[in-house]
């Protein structure tokens, strides 16, 4: 029943309190505090993020004109811009970034039984990064070329609901492969990956670990072969064999033999060649496997469209690291409250209601679902509604 609680407190209800209590005091959030606690930040910056707001001032602006309704919100103390920057520069990134990770624990959990595009009994993962542009300017710290910066948001997207379970925020001169040093393989699992992530002596780190990858090989890949088996052409597979690396550098630091699927895609009219350390499933669904990394590119597109981590409300890489993870908890807490309440909506869809009902004292389960479902959300083309899981 309806107590008058605004729809964002019934939204921050779904936080564990008590595990964002235990970040903050890992990193000693609130030592020495005199006026806005992290909660109270956190829950600023959640709410420019539910609301679209575009600076600091904006969220000020609109905080304030709230009133007696902050108190009812969660908030325990006026939000100044002044002491909203200060909070973002100084409280550190890892508060929000362990928060972020209890949230992503419990929504693998509420999804751990999802399909996700491939008739597949083991976890099936997408890696893959994203550029975010940074003017150098104002963040001189992220130098990427000579007049260019940039951060790079590194996440390994769990395709079973499509809830990110690794991310790193470097600057943009990190390359990719070298994640593969941070990832602590699970055994059995798949994990699929663009060219831009062959180094052999990293991916027999995963074969030693009893995982599986699915990669796309470069042109370069010295391989030969030792068996071809037969294929049914008609399903797009061209030749699956059984191939070792040729070159000493390659075959020094991954001796093991290889499996390439060469596959065309009759949609986009490409060739593409895979190599994985998968010998049983069939050929083609190996190929299937690969074509399921689309769902990370989806999600970075989704994030940036929805979500703010394009412009940012400070300069400093604290600043930058602590919205981009107050982000991504926003987009796991959605994914929680649509799991829990049994909507069936999309995030897209959800976040539009939600940043319009805020502040109304309405239940917020018959706020979501007075979504109507036949609607049409995409009367324009390039709007996307994406993630509808």
């Amino acid at each position: 029943m309806n107590q008058g609680r605004t729809v964002f407190s019934q939204l921050v209800s779904f936080l564990p309190d008590r595990e964002f209590r235990r970040c903050v005091e890992r990193y000693q959030g609130d030592l020495r505090l005199r006026n806005l606690s992290c909660w109270n930040q956190y829950l600023a910056m959640a709410f420019a993020q539910l609301t679209y707001r575009e600076s600091l001032r904006d969220i000020e602006a609109c905080l304030r004109t709230l009133g007696g309704k902050l108190y009812h919100m969660g908030f325990r103390s006026p939000v100044a811009r002044s002491t909203l920057a200060d909070a973002n520069e100084s409280r550190d990134w890892r508060i929000f970034a362990d928060f972020a990770y209890r949230l992503i624990a419990t929504a693998r959990e509420l999804y751990a039984c999802e399909p996700m595009g491939v008739e597949l009994a083991q976890s099936l993962y997408a890696l893959d990064s994203t550029t975010i542009d940074l003017c150098l300017a104002l963040f001189p710290w992220a130098r990427f070329r000579q007049r260019k910066a940039a951060v790079k948001m590194h996440t390994l997207l769990d395709l079973r609901g499509n809830i990110p379970t690794f991310i790193r925020v470097t600057d943009g001169k990190v390359h990719d492969v070298n994640l593969l040093d941070e990832i602590v393989p699970e055994a059995g699992a798949f994990y699929v990956m663009d060219r831009g992530y062959i180094d052999f002596q990293r991916l027999f780190v995963l074969t030693l670990s009893s995982a599986f990858f699915v990669v796309r090989t470069k042109s370069n890949v010295l391989l030969q072969r030792r068996y071809s088996h037969p294929v049914d052409k008609s399903t797009g597979v061209r030749s699956d064999q059984t191939v070792i690396l040729s070159s000493f550098e390659s075959a020094s630091v991954y001796p093991d033999p290889l499996r390439r699927v060469d596959y065309f895609d009759a949609e986009t009219g490409k060739r593409l060649k895979f190599l994985t350390n998968n010998f049983t499933l069939p050929a083609l669904t190996i190929a299937t496997i690969y074509k399921q990394r689309w769902q990370v590119e989806l999600f970075f597109k989704w994030i940036k469209q929805h979500l703010r981590i394009k412009a940012f409300y400070g300069t400093s890489e604290n600043a930058v690291k602590t919205q981009i993870w107050i982000a991504v908890s926003v987009y796991v807490l959605v994914a929680i409250v649509r799991k829990r309440l049994g909507v069936e909506a999309s995030l897209y869809q959800i976040l539009q209601i939600l940043s319009l009902t805020l502040f109304e004292k309405t239940p917020i389960l018959c706020a979501l679902q007075a979504i109507d479902q036949d609607a049409n959300f995409t009367a324009n083309a390039n709007q996307l509604i994406l993630f509808d899981f």
